[in-house]
Formats: structure tokens, sequence, C-alpha cells
């Protein structure tokens, strides 16, 4: 923390945010950029009285249809209260296939997490491992003094491999929280799994794609933390030896990405130039890009440029209440095509990935799983690296400032190209993959910093495709936009007192295509989630003691397995609207200009 000497901090969140950090200094599972302190006197709840049920808006794990009516095979693994348990063992349990259900094949697996917590905490990020494979990332809601409930349901049908294995398995929850005198919310957790039985129809046809093999990517069993890498610092890298089957086919990386404390508001991070020249110590730098950069024997074989979730206490934790955040309670996960790289992986040597972080602060969580397609009728496959064409980070950056007021501007591109040839009893097959990103972040400050508005675009293009001589066999686009903007502003009163304002537009789009001609499957999607809040904290000797938020929320999800739209308004805990169909119309939106443009640039280039 900074001493009186120095200037005041600048971002609104910093502003507000770090006063905290004194008591929070020895957890990694949260940021020193939160806000102050809620009054214990504080409720912004007209129904106090009850406990408040969380959740986040998304389309159900399982499609609503005819097809998908019969009824789960429930079993709940794992029960445990987690009170003091930062830098303590994952809590573990026994994972085995249930030999209740009545059938041991099933059309799709759910998780569903449920929890409850009563008192005072902060938000606390968490993982689920299965043997070392992560299943979900997500964060813990914030409670009140009448209690929170809330659940997670996530479908885990990739996984398939993993959790229909015939022998007893660990499934290992981390959840790092601290219990004392101030915080005193414990966090009650159950976990289960839901087996759904085979039915008939196009519901096995559009279920997702199964690898035959997941090889985690992950630390090792025992720890006194989670599962995932810790990298620190943009010079920081962790490394993973790992080694293959020889009779693989086909290779994806799935990477899961988190961002805490220094660097959990990365997107509002300021230049190291303006830090330095106005001679600010407890400020973000490194500027406001980030990227995780993946590495296969040294090399770089992938990238992820992350959507910027924000956490059930970001910002303003009074937008999250009900409503959570885009993406807060199911971080997404990425993939990256690696079956160009399998000429070099199918030798039965060992291997190693790499996870960095370009332009990291302290701290952030990754880890990934290796899906893996195994070929039943060769015991080994060859294979060749044809191609590997890897551009360097292109990012510029323009920054126009007197003293604490100024502009800045921040854009990047990158891209990363591989081919490779695959000789199994499918032929021989080539495949291409073609990763494109591009981003562009414009900030302002004014009022001596008290003000901070940040305009930021991530778009990405991957494209992957497949040939058996002049044959396209196989091919998957993704093309994402993740528009975010916020607005936040400090407004000195009287009495030692302050209006903290927060003004937040985010979005998540994706749509995504899927052609399989030797399985004869074809699969589209497209998801547009937009979420705007409005909010003002009145703080008064660094507790909250009043305020409140709004948060409106458009989600569609249209796709060959299922439409789902949502239209919802919270203010102050209460829903005030809430619209839902699931029922697919002939018109759909079509994807933005921009995007359709980008898209229709990476199908020329290929």
């Amino acid at each position: 923390m900074s001493s009186s000497s120095h200037p005041p901090l600048l971002l609104f969140f910093i502003t507000v945010f770090f006063l905290s950090a004194a008591a929070d200094h020895h957890d990694k599972t949260r940021s020193h950029l939160k806000p102050p302190h809620f009054s214990p006197l504080f409720s912004s709840s007209r129904n106090a009285t009850s406990p408040t049920r969380y959740f986040e808006v998304k389309k159900p794990p399982v499609p609503s249809s005819p097809q998908t009516q019969q009824q789960p095979c429930s079993h709940q693994f794992l029960h445990h209260d987690f009170a003091y348990t930062y830098t303590k063992p994952p809590v573990l349990a026994n994972y085995t296939l249930p030999s209740h259900c009545p059938s041991q094949q099933f059309s799709r697996i759910t998780l569903e997490l449920r929890s409850t917590c009563r008192g005072r905490q902060f938000d606390r990020i968490f993982g689920l491992w299965l043997d070392g494979a992560e299943l979900l990332r997500s964060c813990t809601a914030e409670p009140t003094r009448n209690g929170i409930v809330w659940s997670v349901e996530k479908d885990v049908t990739k996984y398939h491999s993993l959790l229909v294995k015939n022998r007893t398995q660990t499934l290992a929850l981390y959840l790092g929280n601290i219990v004392d005198t101030t915080y005193t919310g414990v966090y009650h957790v159950d976990v289960f799994f839901h087996y759904y039985p085979p039915s008939s129809g196009d519901y096995d046809y559009n279920s997702p794609p199964r690898a035959d093999m997941i090889v985690p990517i992950s630390r090792s069993l025992p720890l006194n933390d989670g599962l995932w890498f810790e990298i620190s610092s943009s010079g920081d890298s962790k490394r993973k030896e790992f080694k293959i089957p020889r009779n693989v086919y086909r290779a994806v990386l799935e990477v899961y990405v988190s961002f805490h404390e220094n660097d959990e508001f990365w997107y509002g991070n300021l230049p190291n130039d303006f830090i330095t020249a106005n001679n600010l110590t407890t400020a973000g730098g490194n500027g406001p890009f980030r990227e995780v950069v993946v590495t296969l024997d040294g090399e770089v074989a992938g990238a992820v440029w992350p959507f910027p979730v924000v956490f059930t206490g970001g910002i303003n934790p009074l937008l999250w209440r009900p409503v959570t955040a885009i993406g807060s309670f199911d971080l997404p996960s990425y993939d990256i095509e690696m079956t160009p790289f399998l000429g070099s992986l199918l030798d039965g040597e060992g291997h190693e990935f790499g996870f960095s972080v370009t332009n990291a602060l302290n701290v952030w969580f990754v880890d990934a799983n290796l899906h893996l397609w195994l070929d039943g009728e060769k015991e080994v496959v060859e294979g060749e690296v044809l191609e590997v064409s890897r551009s360097s980070l292109e990012i510029g950056s323009v920054l126009d400032f007197k003293g604490l007021n100024g502009e800045f501007e921040t854009e990047a591109k990158r891209l990363v190209c591989s081919k490779g040839l695959v000789k199994s009893s499918h032929g021989e097959i080539v495949t291409t993959s073609r990763q494109e990103f591009r981003y562009v972040n414009k900030m302002v400050l004014g009022k001596d910093g008290s003000l901070q508005i940040i305009d930021q675009l991530i778009e990405g293009v991957d494209r992957v495709q497949s040939k058996r001589g002049s044959r396209r066999i196989y091919a998957a686009k993704s093309v994402k936009s993740f528009p975010f903007y916020l607005y936040s502003d400090s407004l000195e009163q009287e009495d030692n007192t302050s209006l903290e304002v927060a003004n937040v537009t985010m979005g998540f789009n994706e749509e995504r295509t899927e052609s399989d001609k030797v399985m004869m499957r074809t699969f589209k999607s497209k998801v547009e989630n937009k979420q705007e809040g409005q909010g003002v904290m009145v703080v008064k000797n660094n507790l909250v003691v009043n305020g409140y938020g709004g948060t409106q929320q458009v989600y569609k999800y249209v796709g060959s397995d299922q439409c789902y739209f949502r239209n919802i308004s919270s203010f102050n805990y209460d829903i005030l609207y809430d619209k839902v169909e699931a029922v697919c119309e002939e018109n759909t939106l079509k994807m933005p200009e921009h995007l359709a443009r980008l898209e229709t640039l990476t199908s020329l280039l290929l």
C-alpha cells in the first residue's frame, strides 16, 4: 500500500478497492483490487429474511426435448464444509461409476455443484479435477448475513472416457477459503453427477465429440493448493512432461485459465510509462493486454486470448446479485488443435507442454487437458509435421497523458498456423489448423485519475481442416468476439463519503460449425450473450454503507442441439423481468459484419 506521500491511485476499482488489501495479503484466491468491506448493517435486499439464490444465465446443459425426458441416474460423490481451507490440500473423494444405474451406457453426463453460505466472505476461485483432468473452474458467490444458495450445472460429456472408466479414480476439489472473526462465511458444497440413458433421434448425434483418452496437463497430488499451474510474472513459465500412445490420430488441447490478485482486472491495467512518470507504486501495470501462450517442446503451438470474466466480487458486487457476470460460475475453456503436431509426438518418447502469460502480473492459474482419439485398428500411427508458421505477437500502443489524465490505445494481433500428416486406418490425412487474433483497448483517465473509461474488443477465429487427398473430410470453425466496456467514476461527498459509480457492458459471442463426413455429422451453433450493469456504492470510512446495482442480460443460443433465449433484468437482489424461450425460430440474428469479414479473410488465406 502506498504512503501518503504518493499520488492517489487511479482506477475506480483501485482507488476504492486497494484499502482492503492489507486484510487479504495472504490470500492468493482473490484480488487486491477489491471493493471495500460492506458494513454489517448494510443490506440492499428487500427480501432479507430468506437466503438469496444466485445464478449465471446460460443454456441448459441438457436440451429439453422428447428424447431427453428420461430421468438421469444421479449420484452424490462429495460433500464438504469449506472453512479455513486456504493452503490446505484439496478435498478428495473416490469416484467410481455408480453400479445402481440401470444402464452403463450414457447419452450425456452432467456435473452439478451446489453450495450454500451465510455471513461475510469474499469470492473464491475453485476447481474440480478427476484423476488430474480439470472438469470445472468456478467462482463462489459472495454471501450475505441471511445466506445465499447457488449451483453450477455443466455438460461434461466430452470427458466421457474418464467418467466411465471401470476403476476407482480420485475426485479433487480445491476451494481456498479463510474463516476468522471478520470473514465468517463457510461454503457448504455438494457435488453430483447425473447420467442420462441412451436415447433415440438426433440427441446422440448432437452430443459433444468424445475423445478416447484424456491426459491431464496439470500438477500432481499431493498439493496444498489447486492442481493448476501458477504464473506470477511475464517471465514466468510452467512446463509439464507427457507421453501419448502411438495409435493417436487426433489431439486437442483444452486450456483452463483464470486471473487474480494484481491481474484480476488486467484489461484496466496502466502502461508502465504512465506509472513511472506519476511515481505510482500500487497501481496495476504492464498495460491492459494479456495472452496465454502454449508451447510444445519449447516452440509456440497456440495461444488463448481470454474472455475478461468478472468475478462475483468484482467492480461493484451489487451488480452480480442475484444474476452473476458472464462466465463467473462456469469459466470458459479454450481448445487448441494439436493434430498437426502428431508427427513429432507419436515417437513413443516424452514431450513437454509449456504455459506463459504475456505481460502477466501475479497471478494466473493455468492448466489443460489433452483429448486424444485412438485408432482401434492400428497399434502404431505414423505422422509428419509439414509446416508451422508462428507469427510474432504484434503489439503497439499510443500514450497521450499529462499528469494523472490521459488517453491510451493498445492494439495487438497474432497468427499461429500448423499443418501435419497422419497415416492411420482412416487413410493419409493432412490437417491444417489456424488461429488468428485481434485486440484493441482504448482507455481514458480523467478528473486526476478518479474517472476511467475502458473500451476493449477481442476477436478470434479458429479454423481446422482435414483432407484425404483432395477431399475435405473434416472442418471446424469458431468465430469469437468479446466486447467489454467499463465507465467508472469516484465522486467525493461530504463527511468522508464518496459515491463510486460503475457502468459495465460485456459480451460473449461465438459462432461455431463442425462438419465430419466420416462420422456423417454436422453441428452448428451461435451464442450471443450480452450483459449491462449500472451501480453505485456509497462508501464512508472505507465501508459500503449504501448502494444499488441493476443488471440487464439477453442470452441467445441457436444450435443443432437446441435453442434457448433468456431476457432478464434485476435490481438490488430482485428479479424485475424474466422471459425464457426454448423454441427455435427460422430467422436468427446474422453474424456481426466485422466478424463476417474476419472469417471470410481467414477462409481465403487457407
